[in-house]
């Protein structure tokens, strides 16, 4: 048996390093990249829509696996920059716990995991229906529930363990390291962590575990005790940035290729703001919600909200000097070219990609003390900016189409199905024992944590009573049930569920 004193590799079970794995440095990290890469939830990705379905628009478009993978790639990219770069910068890593470039690509490929079907309309129909059905007043969320996976759900070879990653790995994962809970009753303001701000009465917009998974977290962390508690650690900080670049190029290559971008409508947006900011500055925030069909708007309405929320990084003159840049890179270089298939056109999008990416993955700096809406690592001021810029061209122009809303409101209303579906089911005394092996697994398994933290910590939980707590268990477990479901695999059980298919036995398989 191995023993390690570097607690950054320490695992919740004990275990002995086979001789392959002794052969390397740092055989651990290898293992837990290995581990997660190997892992049905991490497969089933490929399946899960990044925003727009691949049956939607063609095989190009990004799941969550391709975003996963590109995320890991640039990630690895930072970590080999920041690690090899000498003096202060590398001093401060290594005080802070070091940035290896394996367990930033396993957080990477990890990130992902507990996305649920469709996308983040999938997480905020989940969230609802968790809250609002089941009165689970955590909800449900995507970061939360890929640490639930990682850390209890899936399997490796110990038991209630999950895949018993070192608590590098674990702690890399974290990008919100606090419950739901702990945004409750906090005021939104700049300085508040990010994500942590509460949404609805509900606690933290953002957050990364769950309590029925808190005792995995607080092990995790326990190996950073130099690391604020509510900051990420630094591998966590590098794939937290590495997750913007891939996200803000990703999906602008996405629905270039899918003819999504109007460049004439974007264009109009990018010049009515510059040539009219002294204008649009003067506005109030009602007149530019009221008017936001008129271009510059919405451009004026991001500027004021990084100003409001990034104090300590927003700056107007970089803001219009990154809005400047991608209008000149992309609304009046890329765009300008619809893109039709062609080997020049892929050739095109490629070298744009890569441009950017190269020059992002060099902009990063390495802080001491970040402000607390920041990482270790993060985009220097231009690239921050520009990114923000970047991000803004799809959450504008693609992810506020009523076209899309439309085709989200009847996913929302089949995970609803499924999830009142599958509660009835377990609830009918003479059918319950045929439910799906794996539906019920689950939901013994959140049946154990519940009465677990009910003897540890009995404050943290919503129920008082057992029927309640069995109740917010079967909850948990259908949730974590259908969360685990591919697109396809949700859209096949709804139709078996509501009757409306004939297809039978290749519907389900593995469920």
């Amino acid at each position: 048996m191995t023993e390690h004193t570097d607690p950054r590799l320490h695992r919740d079970a004990p275990e002995t390093l086979d001789e392959y794995q002794r052969l390397e440095r740092w055989p651990e990290f290898r293992a837990d990249l290995e581990r997660i890469r190997f892992s049905p939830y991490f497969s089933r990705l490929s399946a899960v829509t990044q925003v727009i379905s691949q049956t939607g628009a063609g095989m190009a478009i990004h799941n969550r696996l391709t975003h996963s993978l590109k995320v890991a790639a640039v990630a690895r990219a930072i970590a080999v920059s920041v690690s090899s770069t000498p003096g202060r910068a590398a001093e401060t890593l290594e005080h802070l716990g070091g940035c290896h470039p394996v367990v930033v690509q396993a957080a990477a490929c990890a990130h992902d995991v507990g996305h649920p079907p469709f996308g983040h309309l999938g997480e905020q129909a989940l969230d609802r229906l968790a809250r609002e059905h089941f009165g689970l007043s955590e909800g449900f969320e995507g970061n939360a529930q890929s640490f639930r996976i990682l850390t209890r759900l899936d399997q490796y070879d110990r038991e209630d363990a999950g895949l018993n990653l070192t608590a590098a790995v674990r702690s890399a994962v974290l990008k919100y390291p606090w419950t739901r809970a702990e945004g409750a009753g906090l005021e939104a303001g700049p300085e508040l962590e990010r994500g942590l701000a509460p949404v609805g009465g509900t606690g933290a917009k953002k957050f990364a575990v769950y309590t029925l998974d808190l005792h995995s977290l607080r092990s995790a962390r326990a190996a950073y005790p130099q690391i604020r508690p509510r900051q990420q650690t630094v591998e966590c900080s590098v794939m937290d940035v590495a997750d913007d670049i891939a996200y803000s190029l990703h999906d602008l290559d996405d629905f270039y290729r899918a003819g999504l971008l109007n460049q004439a409508a974007i264009s109009a947006e990018f010049k009515a703001w510059r040539a009219d900011r002294l204008h649009l500055s003067r506005l109030t925030n009602g007149e530019l919600n009221g008017t936001l069909r008129l271009p510059g708007r919405s451009l004026e309405l991001l500027w004021r909200k990084l100003q409001t929320k990034d104090q300590w990084i927003a700056d107007e003159d970089v803001f219009a000097h990154a809005v400047a840049r991608v209008s000149e890179d992309v609304v009046d270089g890329l765009l300008v070219a619809p893109f039709d298939g062609s080997r020049a056109a892929e050739r095109s999008l490629a070298t744009f990609t890569a441009s950017w990416i190269s020059y992002l993955q060099k902009s990063v700096e390495v802080h001491a003390e970040p402000a607390v809406r920041s990482g270790h690592v993060t985009l220097n001021t231009a690239a921050w900016h520009e990114v923000a810029v970047l991000k803004f061209l799809h959450e504008r122009f693609i992810l506020d189409r009523p076209d899309l809303t439309v085709y989200q409101r009847g996913q929302a209303r089949l995970l609803k199905r499924l999830v009142f579906g599958f509660d009835a089911w377990l609830a009918d005394a003479h059918d319950a024992r045929r439910a799906p092996r794996r539906l019920v697994d689950l939901v013994e398994l959140a049946t154990e944590d519940m009465f677990r933290l009910g003897k540890e910590d009995p404050d943290m939980l919503d129920a008082t009573d057992e029927p309640s707590m069995r109740r917010h268990a079967q909850g948990r477990g259908i949730i974590d049930y259908v969360a685990s479901l591919t697109d396809a695999q949700a859209t096949s059980l709804d139709a078996l569920l509501t009757g409306t298919s004939e297809r039978l036995w290749d519907a389900g398989q593995g469920l």
